[in-house]
């Protein structure tokens, strides 16, 4: 845990940074309520039981796949489209909230609260 000194220091350092970060991870958040409230908890566990570390590391699997996904989508995005969409609707940023997410997901699938 990031003691609050820092918290504090670097929020004086950087204000409009870091009233920007909270901002983007309530954002990040509410489209992971509204997900989750749309899709339910399987899409990730596969069906799986969460108890079991076996099944965990199958969906941990499956979010690096996710993650590779939108690692690629980046690439052909910034690099091979030089910025332009490659899929209507969904921007660069897009991609990187939704890898951002699949990060906090693992970690809640890795300490087995996934679901609960």
């Amino acid at each position: 845990m990031v003691e609050e000194n820092y918290i504090a220091k670097m929020e004086k350092k950087y204000p409009n940074m870091t009233k920007r970060y909270k901002e983007i991870m309530q954002s990040q958040y509410e489209t992971f309520c509204r997900k989750q409230h749309d899709y339910g908890s399987s899409n990730i566990s596969l069906g799986g039981n969460m108890r079991l570390q076996e099944d965990r590391r199958m969906s941990l699997k499956a979010l690096v796949i996710r993650m590779n996904d939108k690692a690629n989508r980046l690439m052909t995005i910034l690099f091979k489209n030089d910025g332009k969409n490659a899929v209507k609707n969904e921007t660069y940023v897009d991609a990187f909230q939704d890898a951002s997410v699949y990060g906090i997901i693992a970690q809640l699938v890795d300490e087995g609260v996934w679901g609960k």
